[in-house]
């Protein structure tokens, strides 16, 4: 396709899923929630991080988490998933494009997240060289229903707008 027909926007869905697993950390946005459990997960298992990294690279077709970081390889074994998301974020800008905003949903029965609502935007804002203006955070919980709602496992959604910031790339 030539370069120059691209779209000026492209929108991206991403979204990610973890068991719960009592004695791991619950890592949401890059923030520690004090919980008797967290997600298990090869890496830090950051559902809302794996969500936004989905979703910058489905905005400009470049596949999914897991083709960019197998949790077969040993080497990510643990990760912090704010790499990830930084991955996602160089070849969103070497495509010739830059993250306009991201609107995000985390769905967990417990612990309540309300408290942690401006940590959370604070750092996702921070590792997306965003204002914070431009990044929205939502907790939902998923009413007892599923395996969201009987507390066996922690959902996130998140939609990004990239836009072209040169011709010709």
């Amino acid at each position: 396709m030539d370069q120059t027909a691209l779209p000026q926007f492209r929108i991206g869905q991403g979204w990610d899923t973890h068991r719960i697993e009592p004695g791991r950390p619950l890592i949401l946005g890059g923030i520690t929630i004090p919980s008797e459990f967290g997600l298990a997960g090869h890496s830090d298992a950051d559902v809302l991080f794996h969500a936004v990294t989905d979703a910058l690279l489905g905005s400009l077709g470049l596949g999914d988490i897991g083709m960019h970081f197998p949790d077969t390889a040993p080497e990510w074994k643990g990760a912090n998933s704010e790499q990830f998301l930084r991955h996602a974020m160089e070849l969103v800008s070497k495509q010739g494009y830059a993250l306009a905003n991201v609107d995000s949903t985390i769905i967990l029965e417990r612990p309540k997240l309300k408290d942690f609502r401006s940590a959370i935007r604070e750092n996702l804002a921070r590792v997306l060289a965003l204002p914070s203006e431009c990044v929205g955070v939502k907790f939902k919980t998923a009413e007892k229903v599923g395996p969201v709602g009987e507390g066996r496992s922690c959902e996130a959604q998140a939609v990004v707008l990239v836009s072209r910031t040169r011709q010709g790339v």
